[in-house]
């Protein structure tokens, strides 16, 4: 007769245990994980929020910064082989993101990366002598020892942009939403500037985990999309720029 309410006793301390062992890590790592651009979980607080994204507070070599204490020097001219791709855009709660068919490339000083997707902020992350653009656009591309290379495009409000219509048509206006539309094309080199001269330096990824070493390429020359297309991307994502970090004595050097 004691054995039975004894094993019960057991084994609902046992669960309960093991309900509460599960539940809190599941609960702190979920708050941990969790990050935005406003807020407790704003940029300013990155590092603070997992251990895996310690460097956003603690690295030497942040991005984005302001450019403006620039040497000049004759840097290699970038040889970009964007091809048509299919049309896969999602929308990561962060950002817009077109990611991109294997077979485009970007080559500097016989160094290829190949392009992996390209993406959005408004407002521009990365400024000029401290002025931000309505947008910019990072094209994030990788070479075979894994090693990133970003190539940023300012967008200036002006004209409307024929290659972002196509994409924001599909844009999905809810976190974690995708689209695929059958036969759409689209193809990077048609947010590219017609000058390709750019500045260069060595930064991080914009967002957590903040990884250092990247290679920072950003055209001087800006395009231009309407108001209306700018406002459109604000609708669904809103503003979704890290502030400027600190150079700190960094190099800048402009390719002309």
């Amino acid at each position: 007769m004691d054995k039975m309410p004894t094993r019960k006793s057991l084994m609902t301390a046992l669960i309960l245990t093991c309900m509460a062992w599960v539940s809190a890590p599941e609960q702190a790592w979920g708050e941990a994980s969790h990050w935005g651009y406003s807020g407790k979980n704003g940029p300013a607080h990155w590092g603070d929020l997992s251990k895996e994204h310690a460097v956003c507070k603690t690295g030497f070599q942040q991005s984005p910064i302001d450019i403006s204490q620039i040497q000049q020097s004759g840097l290699a001219a970038l040889e970009i082989d964007y091809r048509a791709t299919p049309l896969r855009v999602i929308n990561n709660g962060h950002t817009i993101q077109v990611n991109y068919a294997p077979g485009s490339t970007m080559t500097l000083s016989r160094r290829q990366y190949d392009l992996l997707q390209f993406h959005f902020h408004s407002p521009s992350e990365n400024t000029l002598n401290g002025r931000h653009f309505d947008m910019e656009v990072h094209f994030v591309h990788k070479d075979t020892e894994g090693r990133l290379g970003v190539l940023a495009v300012f967008v200036d409000t002006g004209d409307p942009s024929p290659a972002l219509a196509k994409i924001w048509q599909h844009m999905p206006n809810h976190a974690d939403g995708k689209a695929a539309p059958a036969d759409v094309a689209v193809r990077g080199g048609d947010l590219l500037p017609s000058s390709q001269s750019y500045y260069r330096f060595v930064g991080s990824l914009t967002t957590p985990p903040c990884s250092e070493g990247v290679q920072w390429h950003v055209m001087k020359q800006p395009i231009t999309a309407s108001p209306e297309q700018v406002d459109q991307f604000l609708a669904v994502i809103g503003a979704n720029n890290r502030p400027v970090q600190k150079s700190n004595n960094r190099l800048v050097i402009d390719s002309e």
